[in-house]
């Protein structure tokens, strides 16, 4: 048997991202966290974090702090039911979703839930199309993905549909395109990306004007607010969804680049196959939030998957 107090230390270096402050939030010394951590390490025979700055977990501490988030959430829901009482703690829930998603409709979905539910939410932000790893590694104990590919041990709930279409300020097709919008006055033309990762806007380029990656000036700025202000500011064209631009929209203070053209990304909702209370009501609670503020897939037969 694992004895939970060393791996409740490894979950709080892993979370914490410093064995200080793991020992601020589990109120011990930081050479108690140390020496926890070293004896599960030795009862397991094999290094479970990477001491580096940040802290990181290797595949086997991945592997653990998954099970811990499990176990965690599992018996908090037993200690309910088994008392029949109302439970005056917290529960924490680590979940990974995109950051358009964040700053659009995912609050407004969850709020129901967290009315009703003493939830701390950790959340993590990754692109769409990468925040599966989230999942993979023990994390999260759900994501929000642009794949529609289950994992083992994890349900795949499709949500709805974000289109994204490349908005740029009024004055950017004659100021940086010349007056017109073609591929050649595109690939002088900046851009707005939110990270390295995200790939919207080359798959935009690629699929309608047919430039390749890389064939075009970018800004990268990772805040959903300060990407549409620089759009906005007419410095660059970027993808921004429905659900986040119809405002700026109304406003006149961006206009669509090509209208017609966007892409449609689906997203999903992966979760583990926890049968408990609390996993299944906060899968309902997003369903019912995502049919209200995402599209529907019917209303886009073309979508763009990782």
């Amino acid at each position: 048997m694992l004895d939970y107090r060393q791996v409740q230390a490894l979950a709080a270096v892993i979370e914490e991202q410093s064995f200080e402050r793991a020992a601020a939030s589990l109120h011990i010394t930081q050479s108690a966290v140390s020496q926890r951590l070293k004896q599960l390490e030795e009862r397991l025979g094999q290094a479970l974090v990477i001491r580096s700055s940040p802290v990181r977990a290797t595949p086997a501490g991945q592997q653990v702090l998954k099970h811990y988030r499990q176990v965690s959430l599992l018996q908090k829901e037993l200690l309910k039911e088994v008392y029949s009482a109302e439970d005056s703690s917290f529960t924490r829930l680590a979940l990974g979703l995109n950051a358009d998603s964040l700053s659009s409709w995912f609050l407004p979905a969850l709020q129901p839930l967290m009315e009703q539910e003493k939830i701390l939410l950790e959340l993590k932000v990754d692109d769409q199309d990468q925040t599966h790893h989230l999942l993979r590694t023990g994390e999260v104990i759900g994501c929000i993905t642009a794949s529609p590919q289950a994992m083992q041990g994890c349900n795949c709930i499709p949500l709805g549909v974000m289109p994204y279409r490349c908005l740029v300020a009024p004055t950017y097709i004659k100021d940086q395109l010349g007056g017109a919008v073609t591929a050649e006055g595109l690939r002088q033309a900046p851009a707005v990306e939110y990270n390295h990762k995200d790939a919207l806007h080359c798959r935009y380029l690629e699929r309608f004007y047919g430039l390749a990656a890389g064939d075009f000036p970018r800004h990268r700025v990772p805040s959903p607010d300060a990407f549409i202000d620089l759009i906005v500011r007419g410095f660059g064209a970027g993808m921004v969804p429905d659900q986040q631009s119809r405002s700026f929209l109304a406003r006149g203070l961006v206009v669509d680049l090509a209208p017609g053209n966007y892409l449609a990304v689906p997203l999903y909702w992966h979760v583990w196959n926890l049968k408990t209370p609390l996993a299944r009501r906060l899968t309902e609670t997003l369903l019912r939030g995502a049919e209200k503020l995402l599209d529907p897939f019917s209303a886009h037969p073309v979508l763009t998957h990782p």
